[in-house]
């Protein structure tokens, strides 16, 4: 595995720890949540000029680049400039990438951002063409985020 590969899915694993701290009854400290929040805008910002090689690992940093930016609470005044040129490269990407979980993925977070109803259509398309006695826990996990994205629209916005 080549190294921007491991530092997109390092920056995905650290921006889904993120999103999910505590949620599992742990406490959660100011402290760690601050360094967390720092370290996962400095990966991302560190990231964000690299291009993938192809368009597997294209998406893999895409996708890691749009979860860290959306997990952390700090920005250094261009952080929606840049989750907007993201979400720009993934719709790029998503022309190219196959159906696949990674797909599914991107479209998740993408639609999650611009509440494109296309994005919602082909996440739901390919997730109905799973085998549902045979889903993976990271097939199980996106189509719960899925959900939770659908049923919360615009979580940080009064409606």
């Amino acid at each position: 595995m080549n190294s921007l590969l491991l530092r997109a899915l390092e920056l995905q694993e650290a921006a889904h720890k993120l999103m999910h701290l505590g949620t599992d009854g742990t406490p959660i400290y100011s402290d760690d949540f601050s360094r967390l929040n720092k370290e996962l805008l400095l990966k991302s910002d560190s990231l964000y000029s690299f291009k993938g090689s192809d368009i597997d690992e294209e998406a893999h940093l895409c996708l890691a680049l749009l979860m860290g930016y959306n997990a952390t609470i700090y920005d250094n005044g261009d952080k929606e400039q840049k989750k907007q040129a993201v979400i720009e490269r993934i719709c790029e990407v998503l022309e190219q990438l196959p159906a696949s979980l990674l797909k599914v993925r991107l479209l998740t977070y993408c639609y999650g951002e611009v509440y494109e109803e296309s994005m919602l259509q082909e996440a739901h398309s390919i997730i109905d063409s799973w085998d549902k006695n045979t889903l993976t826990f990271d097939q199980m996990e996106i189509i719960g985020e899925l959900k939770n994205i659908e049923e919360n629209p615009y979580p940080f916005e009064e409606v």
